[in-house]
């Protein structure tokens, strides 16, 4: 079923599974691989030319991370996302995040926070470039090296489950629109309230954000639902 655009991997520079994982999340990103649908190692190795067991073993790594489900005898199926499911990770996000970045606006050291305009611009250079994968790759740096600042591994590894449980496919779309500039550009508006020390101003735009991926979240749905 549905072949994959051909990746080049190569195992001398990273290994083979991590980079097979790669491959797999940016196809469920891109919509290649679609939510419901169940595919087999096997066929998967093909599109990849290489054997199927570090494929099997990187879907099971995103089998871990909530993105597929093992099929018996079938392989592994994409895992659907619901409007419950986004309204409650959603939630969670906020009530960790928007105190944290107050906490953090606080007391972080300000060339720490001045560290993170690079991931901030990088974030907003590729949302114009509708680099979809480079957007959601920069966005989580920025996030989880901002959360970090607070000094809570547990929080940390928290928040990023839930990103990547609330990861939805098919975005292609909202990249190529333009959609994602807006919600891109919040990061360099929160970089510079909490560099001004700006605490509760910090909060108000992180909760704003968290709102605009929300609804950018309810936008993609709606697109995949009307196809």
């Amino acid at each position: 079923m549905g072949h994959l655009t051909r990746r080049d991997l190569n195992a001398s520079r990273e290994r083979l599974r991590d980079q097979v994982a790669h491959a797999l999340r940016a196809a469920l990103i891109s919509g290649e691989l679609r939510p419901g649908a169940v595919y087999s190692a096997p066929t998967l190795a093909e599109d990849f030319g290489i054997s199927a067991t570090p494929v099997r073993e990187a879907m099971l790594d995103l089998a871990r991370e909530g993105l597929v489900e093992p099929v018996r005898n079938k392989g592994f199926r994409v895992t659907e996302v619901d409007e419950r499911d986004l309204d409650q990770y959603a939630e969670i996000r906020a009530l960790i995040e928007i105190p944290t970045v107050g906490r953090v606006t606080r007391t972080a050291d300000r060339a720490d926070l001045e560290a993170l305009r690079p991931v901030a611009e990088e974030i907003v250079r590729a949302a114009r470039e509708h680099d979809l994968i480079g957007y959601l790759e920069a966005d989580r740096r920025f996030h989880l090296s901002l959360l970090g600042l607070a000094g809570n591994e547990r929080l940390v590894e928290t928040v990023g489950d839930l990103r990547k449980r609330s990861r939805l496919y098919g975005l292609n779309a909202l990249a190529e629109s333009g959609a994602l500039i807006p919600s891109a550009e919040e990061h360099l508006e929160l970089l510079d309230l909490m560099l001004a020390g700006d605490a509760k101003g910090a909060e108000k735009c992180m909760a704003r954000h968290l709102g605009h991926v929300r609804s950018l979240w309810a936008t993609s749905d709606a697109a995949r639902s009307a196809r």
